[in-house]
């Protein structure tokens, strides 16, 4: 039986199309299927008893990082790159504004008083907080005291020492 067209035998188009389509959707599942398995086997959280990937253990260099090349190893690196950017540029600002200080006739260091540093870089950043510590941490810079606020803060004076 013959209709004149590429259709399995006795089915009209519609009939083909939808077996096609769902044939199609049936490949795209197991697509997807086979290639999410396969990701399950690196993931050390999965339930699957067999993983390809060997789980770093704390104390190793790669425990609690992400794998090498991925997504989120890059977004870590870019970050990482945005904040060096910021608080060598915090660093400038504090040259730009600040005074040389004297300890003992030897230069300490360029300072700067939280509250003036605040007023001029809250047209930069909101984030001068963050960024203080994070220079800090860095030994780039120093300030009495674990945390600075506006106000409250405004005459502990902030050390360049690089």
């Amino acid at each position: 039986m013959d209709h004149g067209n590429n259709s399995p035998a006795g089915f009209t188009d519609d009939t083909a199309a939808c077996i096609v389509s769902v044939k199609g959707l049936k490949d795209n599942w197991q697509k997807w299927s086979d290639n999410h398995q396969e990701h399950q086997k690196h993931n050390p959280f999965s339930h699957d008893t067999r993983p390809l990937a060997v789980v770093p253990q704390r104390g190793q260099y790669d425990y609690g990082r992400p794998l090498q090349g991925s997504l989120t190893a890059q977004r870590g690196e870019d970050a990482h790159t945005h904040i060096s950017r910021e608080v060598q540029e915090l660093c400038e600002v504090i040259r730009e504004i600040g005074e040389q200080t004297y300890e003992d006739g030897a230069g300490r260091g360029i300072s700067v008083k939280f509250g003036k540093l605040f007023e001029h870089y809250v047209t930069i950043s909101n984030k001068l907080v963050g960024i203080l510590l994070r220079a800090r941490k860095q030994k780039l810079v120093d300030f009495e005291g674990e945390m600075l606020w506006q106000g409250k803060d405004d005459d502990v004076m902030i050390t360049l020492l690089q």
